[in-house]
């Protein structure tokens, strides 16, 4: 067992208690250079997502020069919470994907908070 398998099956794990939930999930991905999230709804047809934003975003690109990463993932936090009120989306469940609730990962749900999303 490798640590991307052991982060997957706890990844898994939450993610089968906050579909029990039923509020929308707030999903983050990491990789060595970039971080991706996503607001996804459940539904019975499928999952459906509803705002999403990376330091890709060509929003924030030029405000991301000079950032160091946790800087980044704050401000990909705030524009995904902005883009989640617009779409009338207040309360989510973080789904961290198996990863720490430290440093990246950290700044982007504080970021969250920041703009206004509840979890």
């Amino acid at each position: 067992m490798n640590k991307h398998n052991s982060r997957n099956r706890r990844g898994l794990k939450a993610k089968a208690l906050i579909r029990k939930s039923g509020r929308a999930r707030l999903v983050v991905f990491r990789s060595g250079l970039h971080i991706y999230s996503q607001i996804i709804e459940a539904d019975k047809l499928g999952d459906k997502v509803i705002a999403a934003c990376s330091t890709n975003d060509k929003e924030l690109r030029a405000s991301l020069t000079g950032k160091c990463k946790v800087e980044q993932a704050n401000l990909v936090g705030k524009l995904l919470g902005k883009r989640a009120s617009e779409q009338g989306v207040t309360q989510v469940a973080f789904d961290r994907a198996g990863y720490k609730y430290h440093g990246r990962v950290k700044a982007l749900a504080e970021g969250a908070r920041e703009a206004g999303l509840d979890f």
